[in-house]
């Protein structure tokens, strides 16, 4: 009962006939919505940010194993997860580092850059409703240390249109990473 509780909800497939083809204009408008996206998170709007996401946020990253090539399907665990959030649970994360002084673990905060690409949009069954697939990798520099964290990863997003905006509304994680060389995931991937 609780793996159940733990497991995100399955994605739309992703069909190459519901693939909304780069240049067309809700194309550019999702990936607009990403780079703006990513340059909020990277300069800590994140109360701008909660903003972008729907009351029922799911917001997962499941744990990664290392598989043979025949059992590559097997290779990430949905029931076992370096994140699982939903909305109430990721305001917290951003009152605690707005609103707080006990986010020490981002105090004084990671300087971070988002870099997105990759993008591929499709329709799914729900009219206003679109998932997108996207690589990001995101580089991350802490202190005065002289060298950065490199965090590869693929995402798989719900974007939902609610009246004229786009919001968040899923987003999972797919981390190249089987051990995480990062110190804390206190950060918004």
């Amino acid at each position: 009962m609780l793996q159940k509780l733990l497991e995100p909800t399955p994605l739309p497939p992703s069909f190459k006939a519901n693939r909304v083809r780069a240049g067309d204009s809700l194309y550019n408008e999702i990936l607009d919505f990403l780079y703006d996206e990513a340059e909020m998170l990277d300069n800590l709007r994140l109360s701008e940010w909660a903003e972008l996401i729907t009351k029922d946020l799911e917001y997962n990253a499941p744990l990664r194993h290392t598989r043979t090539t025949t059992q590559f399907a097997q290779t990430y665990s949905r029931n076992v997860q370096h994140l699982h959030e939903n909305y109430g649970s990721m305001m917290m994360r951003v009152k605690r580092i707005t609103d707080t002084k006990s986010a020490w673990g981002e105090d004084p905060p990671s300087r971070i850059k988002r870099l997105v690409s990759n993008v591929r949009v499709f329709k799914t069954d729900k009219e206003n409703e679109f998932k997108v697939e996207s690589y990001l990798l995101l580089t991350r520099s802490r202190f005065d240390f002289d060298y950065f964290d490199l965090i590869p990863c693929v995402r798989h997003d719900i974007l939902r249109r609610e009246g004229s905006e786009l919001k968040l509304a899923r987003r999972e994680i797919l981390l190249d990473q089987v051990v995480i060389g990062t110190p804390n995931l206190g950060i918004i991937l």
